[in-house]
């Protein structure tokens, strides 16, 4: 069977760098960081996600310098360097510059060393110092970055938050998914994005949100776009959602054999990323709102452990196991019970 959108054929996206002024503008406040070089320093461009706490080679073992990467000088480091004295931090520092990292940052509101305000000045390379913790500021500061070098795409679907499962609703132009959004909106659930979704890579987690400039509008064929979050107000709407399954909405084929029982679940790609996938086939008088919340509630319980269509498939096999059984062995093992 077709699918309606190709996940494996989407273009996925990167964002290739993270220009340090643009981290520290947008960042300043949030992770109290306040620069101790010039201005001019702040040319520097963030290439990875991961960050880098040098210690060992601030000890001299630069064999696997992870240079690249942004590095954290936390209280350790620190007073290592405080109690190295000037000639050996001299000594530290001259080795490690034909290493030049994008961005140094010292936690704990520490000063920068001398040696280490020099090299940094000779690269121009920023260095900057925050109050925050360093567990604290490396745990959000990685968050941030990982959002930020995340694969993305967009495709053309709708995402609703229904009972807490993320559904994303695809299906041919015209088939009805808005109208289901709509309808599921009204009776209570959330909006998270129609027409366009954009979809990023989060571990192991697609997080969907909508396009900055639809926002949470949607368009109804015969009457026009709506503002869902003005019409309904703001319990309908929501900004990011996990994708925790894809419905596909099909036209439906005679002589086409749709699944019955449950038993093989369906899974697509994205970016990825094994998603669970549904096919509802789509027919004149079919309460598909009924339906979607009954998928939405069907992977509650499988999160939970309970899964309907095995179960009611292991109870018919034990049931015919036991009719199976010869007539006189299953009268013995009823006379031996009693």
């Amino acid at each position: 069977m077709p699918e309606t959108i190709d996940f494996t054929r989407l273009d996925i996206h990167r964002k290739r760098s993270l220009p340090v002024r643009d981290f520290f503008v947008q960042f300043r406040e949030e992770l109290s960081l306040a620069l101790r070089t010039p201005e001019a320093s702040l040319a520097t461009e963030i290439i990875e996600s991961s960050l880098h706490r040098p210690g060992l080679a601030l000890a001299g073992f630069t064999q696997v310098f992870s240079y690249q990467r942004v590095q954290i000088i936390g209280t350790t480091e620190w007073f290592y360097l405080e109690s190295a004295g000037a000639e050996k931090r001299r000594e530290i520092f001259d080795r490690l510059r034909e290493f030049r990292s994008p961005l140094w940052v010292l936690t704990h509101n520490a000063s920068p060393h001398d040696e280490l305000l020099e090299m940094c000045r000779e690269q121009n390379v920023p260095i900057f110092s925050t109050a925050r913790e360093t567990l604290d500021f490396c745990t959000e500061v990685q968050d941030l970055l990982e959002d930020w070098f995340a694969p993305y795409c967009s495709v053309h679907a709708s995402l609703v938050d229904v009972y807490g499962v993320g559904m994303l609703y695809i299906g041919e132009s015209g088939v009805g998914k808005s109208e289901c959004v709509l309808d599921l909106v009204e009776r209570g659930h959330r909006l998270v994005a129609d027409d366009i979704v954009n979809l990023t890579r989060k571990g192991r987690s697609i997080i969907g949100r909508g396009n900055k400039i639809l926002g949470h509008h949607m368009e109804i064929r015969g009457v026009g776009i709506v503002d869902v979050g003005k019409l309904f107000g703001i319990r309908a709407i929501r900004n990011t959602k996990k994708v925790e399954v894809v419905v596909e909405l099909q036209r439906w084929i005679d002589g086409e054999n749709y699944d019955r029982t449950g038993l093989d679940p369906m899974k697509t790609e994205m970016i990825g990323i094994p998603v669970p996938k549904v096919i509802i086939p789509i027919s004149p008088g079919k309460n598909i709102t009924v339906i979607s919340e009954v998928i939405a509630m069907n992977m509650l319980l499988k999160m939970n452990g309970v899964d309907a269509a095995k179960l009611f498939n292991d109870k018919l096999i034990e049931t015919m196991k036991e009719k199976a059984k010869p007539e006189g062995l299953s009268r013995l093992g009823s006379e031996v019970h009693e």
